[in-house]
């Protein structure tokens, strides 16, 4: 399997292995003989931000520890999302870490000074498992594709389970993703924002068929609105498998918001439809439950209706199909078809 680092910018390792062992012995004032080494680009994950995994060593009080931890780095010319909502992310997994609902990689430090490495940052453990990556996709090649069905039912359903027992996250401890006035939360946030997104990835009105989606969409307004947190970008691959074909880490929480539970089963839904699903262009991976067994499956484990949730996925196109344009925009990849693009959104 071809091993791809995806990372929007990459940057010498050995030059921020320097930058941060100043900054890490101010938090670790008790380290003597601080070492930072192993430093490396994840491969096929970690497209819209920095991500670089490092190994730190330190004597204390005589005996040697070591540990294994990962700097987030804050994006700048190559941001995806128009949205800064780069602490809100540090924010809410430290929530999720908190309330001890759903495995997360322990969030350690932020850093807001964007002098040290060029941009904020944080620093997290390292969690260490499996990922299903995008590039080069799971279905086609590597280790969900060479797993048994039962080993793959086995992770659909602990995946589908951990991606629930997010909703368990009280609300009350996720102030601080509060949108603008008159779009607080619920799903009036999340419309707000991928309204934003419209106009900010089409500013010249080339796809006049993402507005003919909003004026679809918002003529048919769902009734079925539960309150919720939105992780953002649920999948598979987001999630961190052990051995066992358990959820071990729950990862990328960079467009978080009070959007309402439904549009984190919706992106499930077509993610898994567009890389393992019946329909998709690659093979269908035996063992991973269908669509309606993921909608059961998640309503039994939350106990919330899933009513309308065609109108969610609907909406998850459209959310899809933004990001899509964007990433085209900045590398020139991903083209889309006109034709298609009305297809998929229900407008042509």
């Amino acid at each position: 399997m071809e091993n791809v680092i995806v990372a929007p910018e990459t940057r010498e390792l050995e030059g921020l292995a320097k930058q941060l062992i100043p900054w890490l012995q101010l938090r670790l004032p008790q380290a003597q003989e601080l070492h930072i080494d192993h430093l490396a680009y994840p491969f096929g994950a970690g497209k819209s931000h920095e991500t670089i995994l490092f190994d730190a060593s330190w004597t204390e009080q005589g005996r040697r520890v070591q540990k294994e931890w990962v700097i987030r780095i804050k994006p700048g010319r190559h941001t995806v999302f128009p949205d800064d909502l780069f602490e809100q992310q540090y924010l809410v997994m430290q929530a999720v870490h908190e309330q001890g609902v759903a495995p997360v990689a322990r969030p350690l430090w932020f850093e807001i000074d964007a002098r040290l490495v060029g941009a904020p940052f944080f620093v997290m453990e390292r969690v260490r498992g499996r990922v299903a990556v995008s590039f080069p996709p799971y279905a086609t090649t590597g280790w969900v594709f060479e797993a048994t069905p039962a080993q793959r039912r086995k992770m659909w359903e602990n995946g589908v389970r951990t991606l629930a027992a997010t909703q368990r996250v009280p609300l009350s401890s996720l102030e601080f993703l509060r949108g603008p006035e008159g779009a607080r939360e619920g799903l009036e946030q999340e419309w707000e924002k991928y309204t934003r997104f419209v106009r900010w990835v089409n500013p010249d009105g080339k796809w006049p068929q993402l507005d003919l989606a909003l004026k679809r969409l918002r003529s048919l307004w769902p009734k079925n609105q539960p309150p919720g947190l939105v992780w953002g970008d649920a999948r598979l691959g987001n999630m961190m498998f052990n051995e066992q074909f358990e959820v071990v880490a729950v990862m990328d929480w960079e467009q978080p918001s009070l959007g309402g539970a439904l549009h984190d089963l919706a992106w499930w839904l077509y993610i898994s439809e567009m890389m393992h699903g019946a329909g998709a262009e690659r093979p269908h991976l035996e063992g991973m439950g269908t669509r309606q067994e993921t909608i059961a499956l998640w309503r039994e484990c939350t106990g919330i209706p899933t009513d309308d949730i065609e109108w969610y996925e609907d909406f998850t196109a459209l959310k899809v199909s933004c990001t899509g344009i964007r990433l085209f925009n900045l590398t020139g990849k991903y083209r889309y078809d006109p034709v298609v693009l009305a297809k998929r959104l229900k407008v042509g």
